[in-house]
């Protein structure tokens, strides 16, 4: 058994890409590292930089074996190519070859190629470095598009003709408006168990009043921001990741940039900005839901008046823990609306596609949300805040 190995030169003003050996399962980890490289290395930058022609061959001549995992990575290296404007071609392969290369272009990226798990410890180490090379390369990914996104928003901030404000109201409606009563109606009911739960402990010890000083720092500093988010992720995120993914299976991103329309322009700096500035304003309005809820059932249950109850709120709680909930907003925004949008432009041409990168991006979001939560948390520890 070959091992098989993927070999890429330059011919004259053609790319060639020479497959040998057997490209099969159980090579598939180092021939996915290998297709990783590629797309590193800057061969395809170099050879369009140097005058070489968008023409790339395929030489499967040496190619021995192939079974489906070899036939997906096939695919990928064509899809690589496609998607850097390479006219592909593969001249006179097996017949073989080639039914089972069509059948993988079918199934799309959906599939994803895993290694083959060898027993004992040794395969197991090998499989955990494996899927540490895999969240490496997502996250080296996905941080560089928030790097294409921030210059592409620094560079319309100079060109403001370019961003597209109907589109960002429109989104700020969606995203903002449209969600002031969900947002509402949990942070109310939130407010309202933090009372009966704080009330029902500190009546033991006689201390009924610091339950204001419960809810107030808990909805005002952590639960008003933190409840929102994770309800934006869910509602919004999951929407900009189906809205995104529905056109790439349309091909609709694709005719926008043969149009010469940058998507990062017209599908992702709307989406940003909008939730950006949306975000805060539902945090607010949740902190003021939590409070209310939680002032009625102090009331009800414990006989603490309105007027009580905020007296004792403006002393024991400070504009400060109303500011540390309220500057996390922004960030988890631009968490959200970054995860959405990325995973939505990386769909690929099926519906199946579109529903398993909607489900990550809503995981993805909120992960990450609570993530950046407990990081702010232990700075605003360390500054004292």
């Amino acid at each position: 058994m070959a091992d098989g190995k993927l070999q890429a030169g330059r011919d004259g003003r053609t790319l060639r890409f020479s497959l040998t050996g057997d490209w099969t399962l159980a090579h598939a980890s180092a021939l996915l590292m290998r297709l990783g490289g590629l797309a590193t290395a800057g061969l395809l930058h170099e050879h369009l930089r140097d005058g070489g022609q968008q023409l790339a061959r395929l030489d499967t001549g040496g190619l021995q074996r192939l079974d489906t995992a070899g036939a997906l990575l096939l695919a990928r290296l064509y899809r690589q190519l496609e998607d850097q404007g390479f006219s592909v071609e593969w001249p006179a392969p097996r017949h073989e070859h080639r039914a089972l290369f069509d059948y993988a272009r079918g199934c799309g990226e959906a599939v994803t190629v895993w290694p083959r798990i060898d027993g004992g410890f040794a395969g197991f180490v090998r499989h955990l470095g494996w899927l540490t090379l895999f969240f490496a390369r997502e996250a080296r990914r996905f941080t560089s598009f928030i790097g294409e996104v921030t210059e592409t928003a620094v560079l319309t901030a100079f060109r403001p003709g370019q961003m597209r404000f109907t589109s960002m109201v429109h989104h700020m409606e969606e995203t903002g408006l449209k969600a002031l009563p969900i947002v509402g109606l949990l942070s109310f009911l939130i407010g309202m168990v933090m009372a009966y739960q704080g009330a029902s402990q500190l009546q033991k010890f006689g201390a009924e009043l610091f339950v204001v000083d419960l809810i107030g720092i808990s909805v005002l500093r952590e639960l008003g921001v933190l409840l929102t988010a994770i309800l934006i992720a869910g509602r919004s995120g999951s929407a900009f990741t189906a809205q995104i993914g529905t056109m790439k299976v349309n091909e609709e991103v694709a005719a926008m940039r043969t149009l010469g329309l940058d998507p990062v322009v017209v599908l992702v700096l709307p989406r940003l900005f909008a939730l950006m500035l949306t975000l805060p304003v539902l945090t607010f309005f949740a902190d003021v839901m939590g409070l209310v809820g939680g002032a009625l059932m102090a009331w009800s249950t414990l006989g603490i008046n309105p007027d009580l109850f905020f007296n004792r709120l403006h002393d024991a709680v400070g504009l400060r823990t109303f500011f540390v909930g309220l500057v996390k907003a922004p960030v988890f925004a631009a968490l959200i609306a970054m995860v959405g949008c990325y995973e939505g432009l990386r769909v690929k041409r099926d519906a199946e596609s579109v529903g398993r990168l909607t489900t990550r991006s809503v995981v993805q979001s909120i992960f990450l949300v609570i993530v950046f939560d407990a990081l702010f948390s232990i700075m605003f520890n360390f500054l004292e805040i």
